[in-house]
């Protein structure tokens, strides 16, 4: 695996921004963790943040808003069998950590008594290494004017592509985080954190009726990653989405064979599969999945990984939100569940082992098993055979979003560009295809397997729980057969 080296530790730059500041010492922070462990406790954890965004937006031509935020703050976890205690504070001094500390530790059984930690700041075990992506400041790798100049290019050659585009949106996130975690195995670690996206929205006219197209990406980088060439594929795409839907029909319905387009249709396998395999669920036996760990799952052939180690990558991560170091887990393996992902707490409790994805929004936010990039390996097939395969069916390349139950796996995702295959042949755009199924079910329908495995621009947000995280997906050309599509268009 590719590794990306700094010059700086994240660790300094941590202590700059968390620690100096506020007058925090390692000394104070041992001191912290055992005074939590003064009652019978069996893990603990103090999670800093520093961050920093911007959010423009572009509208009309013109860059209409303009947003700067700056948070910081530490959440202080302990843990006692299934109970958790979790206390937060957006002000940090030693008073505030000490106060926290009293807080937390009385998740324990009450008057009872353990023996102290005893953590000592030399006892620490610091890691900092930047493996997946740089410790930059993407705010800084732009100034103000370049950025506003950014978006109104955008609105440019877009509206210049086509004289059917009669409005452009564009928006532009940077965030900057530092992250700095101290725990009660002796873990002292930190991260820096940079990301970027950039989400364009072009609508389409034409004789009375709009359509809308969508693009964006970015990742783990500085905003030089939006280069000419990657603006002018975020804009073909968009603009190309738009014209199609624009001549597109109805989408009939009934249940037909369907192919998914390779890239940002995997969204549908971190729906309707992913939030299936995360550790609490399965814990608690509320997914389809609890009790199915070396069962068949999944027809021959289909691998799903997530990946927290992918270079520069959205929902990569050189540690998770506990400190533990993001892996590379094969989730199914040739159709067989293999693997949960796991946090701290659900692995414990379920004789596990950590897998590296405990994630959170924020220090106020208590972390939780959370997918990072989930993808399926691709197969040997030419995506052409397997469109030349379907007599009559579906090609879905692009969703727009959906809803899953992760209870009973049934999921509805709407397709913002689909086709209709006939005879082997990619016939015409339809519009309105919603994609309806069952998650387990549809892994076993799945009858080929493309050799096309593409990951998406890196747009992906995932909310569970009221938090959201970045994450990624990926998927080959698919061919699923008999999944049941809505549409109001003739069978």
């Amino acid at each position: 695996m590719k590794t990306i080296n700094n010059s700086l530790t994240s660790l300094s730059i941590a202590k700059s921004l968390l620690l100096d500041p506020c007058e925090i010492t390692e000394t104070h922070i041992s001191q912290v963790i055992n005074e939590i462990f003064l009652k019978r406790i069996d893990y603990a954890d103090l999670y800093f943040q520093y961050a920093r965004s911007e959010n423009w937006n572009l509208e009309e031509g013109i860059v209409k808003t303009g947003n700067y935020c700056i948070n910081r703050g530490v959440g202080i976890r302990a843990i006692s069998g299934e109970k958790t205690a979790f206390a937060y504070s957006d002000s940090l001094s030693p008073d505030i950590l000490s106060a926290s500390a009293k807080t937390v530790r009385s998740i324990a059984q009450h008057n009872s008594s353990g023996t102290e930690k005893l953590i000592s700041q030399n006892s620490y075990n610091i890691e900092n290494d930047q493996k997946y992506y740089k410790s930059l400041d993407p705010l800084k790798t732009l100034n103000t004017l370049d950025k506003v100049n950014l978006l109104k290019r955008i609105d440019k050659i877009a509206r210049s592509y086509d004289a059917r585009i009669v409005q452009v949106m564009a928006n532009l996130n940077i965030n900057y985080e530092a992250i700095l975690i101290a725990n009660s195995d002796g873990k002292l670690i930190s991260d820096i954190r940079p990301l970027v996206r950039l989400s364009l929205t072009v609508i389409a006219q034409h004789n009375g009726r709009r359509e809308i197209g969508h693009a964006g990406g970015g990742g783990r980088v500085s905003l030089m990653y939006f280069s000419d060439e990657v603006l002018k594929e975020y804009i073909e795409h968009a603009v190309h989405e738009a014209i199609i839907n624009l001549e597109a029909r109805a989408a009939p319905a009934g249940e037909m064979t369907v192919v998914l387009g390779a890239g940002w249709p995997g969204i549908l396998l971190h729906e309707a599969v992913g939030h299936g395999l995360e550790g609490d669920f399965n814990r608690k036996g509320s997914s389809i999945f609890s009790e199915s760990i070396g069962k068949k799952v999944a027809a021959s052939g289909v691998t799903v990984i997530d990946n927290g180690t992918l270079p520069n990558r959205r929902g990569s991560l050189n540690i998770d939100d506990e400190g533990n170091s993001t892996q590379s887990n094969i989730l199914i393996e040739d159709g067989i569940l293999c693997n949960y992902m796991q946090d701290t707490l659900n692995a414990r409790l379920m004789k596990k082992s950590i897998t590296g994805n405990g994630r959170r929004q924020s220090y106020a936010h208590l972390p939780m098993p959370r997918m990072t990039n989930t993808y399926m390996l691709g197969g040997n097939i030419h995506p052409s055979e397997i469109i030349d395969s379907v007599q009559k069916g579906l090609y879905a390349v692009n969703f727009s979003g959906g809803q899953v139950d992760i209870t009973n796996g049934k999921f509805v995702f709407s397709a913002s560009e689909a086709y209709m295959i006939e005879h082997g042949k990619i016939t015409y755009p339809v519009k309105g295809a919603t994609i309806i199924g069952n998650g387990p079910e549809i892994m076993k329908k799945i009858s080929m397997v493309g050799n096309d495995l593409k990951l998406d621009s890196g747009i992906g947000t995932c909310g569970k729980e009221g938090q959201s995280v970045p994450v990624g997906v990926g998927l080959p050309t698919l061919r699923i057969n008999g999944l049941t599509v809505g549409g109001t268009g003739e069978s």
